[in-house]
């Protein structure tokens, strides 16, 4: 697999930390992400006195119940969907997504994390055998729980900008500082072998609230800011400012009764997906490739302005044109669409899949027939290693080869978020089946 390169939390901390924060909580199961979660909601003063009456298990307040909000997630005592929950600081706002730790709610996660500006992956330290005799920290490395690593490489994939690993539950052992000394060099070793960037690893007990909102001594030999002062100054993820331009048409709007000839009569609505758009820029729709001079930009607030990637738009051109919903806007000759790509996938059906299946692929409101052509490996959760596979069982990562039905202008998902990433459905029964990530490189051999 080609590894993605993001900056490194030095180079991050210089882009946009007024903004509010986007990030979930991950990791394996149990490991205390709703917990963080409440306890933030909490120490925050988010939370008010009936709704933590509104709480009590045992006669005790059990924070994670503040996000699980199914009855089947309070029952079971797990989260399965993702919840979104908001609260302040003196310094910054944010939006927090708690996503499920089962392996059979993977898609849960991946949903919460193509939108995420950042992560925080919990790791439970009473589950780990740091006590063995470790040397260099290499049983350890093996024994990190298997979602611990799926989310982390989920994460990376998914160009989640910023990475924090929190160790979780070191209150509960006796000798805390050798453990977080050793599940750190643990956790440094698999980030280095995945390629991960992490911008800190803290010891926190979710619990008690210990290096959560504030700093608690001198604990486990730690010395840097909680989690909350780290998460204050990571940055927002930047839009695609350099790609071209690209627009995904999403809605028509019509103005059949206007008498205006000197542009087109209706309004493409969408959002812009790179690079910005503004009155007599050129522009070519795809399919067709017909070429029309943009007449007006509107703003979400019908405001005539230039609008940028990221933000919403409404585009009016100089004459009329046969586009529809699924339709793109894109920078003349700026693009080069293709009918084959080859992509890193993770595979969220529950159902394998098999070379020669046909799904629907979806890229921004247009839909393909797409079929897998080819599989040609699937990355070892523990070793970290590509091996040859015949098939992807459900929540592997692999390397696919897709054949499209229609050309579609893409982009490698390391250059662009909305060009280099599609979503597979099932043509029967509808559900998403897997998270498309395009790779700049040619199929292997």
């Amino acid at each position: 697999m080609n590894a993605i390169t993001l900056p490194t939390a030095a180079q991050a901390i210089h882009g946009d930390t007024g903004t509010a924060l986007r990030f979930i909580t991950c990791g394996s199961v149990d490991d205390g992400k709703s917990t963080l979660i409440g306890r933030l909601l909490v120490d925050s003063k988010t939370v008010l006195q009936d709704q933590l009456a509104g709480v009590q298990r045992g006669g005790e307040t059990d924070l994670a119940l503040l996000t699980d909000g199914l009855s089947a997630e309070r029952e079971q005592g797990i989260t399965i969907d993702v919840a979104y929950r908001y609260f302040s600081t003196a310094r910054r706002k944010f939006i927090i997504g708690d996503a499920p730790g089962h392996e059979q709610y993977t898609r849960n996660m991946v949903t919460a994390a193509s939108s995420a500006d950042a992560a925080v992956v919990l790791v439970d330290a009473t589950k780990l055998a740091w006590a063995a005799e470790v040397g260099d920290g290499e049983v350890v490395r093996r024994e990190l729980l298997p979602q611990t690593r799926r989310h982390t490489l989920l994460c990376h994939l998914l160009r989640v900008q910023s990475i924090v690993f929190a160790v979780n539950k070191l209150d509960a052992i006796p000798d805390a500082e050798l453990a977080f000394e050793r599940i750190s060099a643990a956790l440094a070793s698999f980030a280095e072998a995945a390629g991960v960037q992490v911008a800190a690893t803290v010891p926190i007990s979710a619990l008690k609230g210990w290096n959560v909102a504030s700093r608690h001594g001198d604990w486990c030999g730690y010395e840097g800011p909680s989690l909350v002062e780290l998460l204050e100054d990571l940055p927002v993820t930047q839009q695609d400012e350099t790609v071209p331009f690209a627009f995904p048409v999403q809605w028509v709007e019509k103005f059949s009764g206007s008498a205006d000839t000197s542009k087109g009569r209706r309004v493409f609505w969408g959002r812009v997906a790179s690079g910005h758009v503004e009155p007599g820029q050129r522009v070519a729709v795809m399919p067709g490739n017909q070429v029309a001079t943009v007449a007006q930009v509107l703003s979400h607030t019908r405001q005539p302005k230039a609008v940028h990637a990221g933000h919403s738009a409404g585009i009016v051109l100089d004459r009329e044109l046969d586009v529809s919903r699924g339709d793109w806007l894109l920078a003349p000759e700026a693009f080069e669409p293709v009918r084959e790509i080859t992509a890193t996938i993770a595979w969220l059906d529950d159902e394998p899949l098999v070379a020669g299946r046909v799904y629907w692929a979806l890229q921004g409101h247009r839909w393909v027939k797409a079929k897998v052509a080819r599989i040609v490996d699937r990355v070892n959760i523990t070793t970290l290693e590509s091996e040859p596979a015949e098939r992807l069982e459900p929540n592997s990562i692999g390397d696919v080869v897709l054949s499209l039905q229609q050309p579609l202008a893409v982009l490698p998902f390391t250059q662009s978020r909305a060009l280099g990433s599609l979503v597979l459905v099932d043509t029967a029964s509808h559900r998403t089946s897997a998270a498309v990530l395009v790779q700049p490189s040619a199929p292997k051999a």
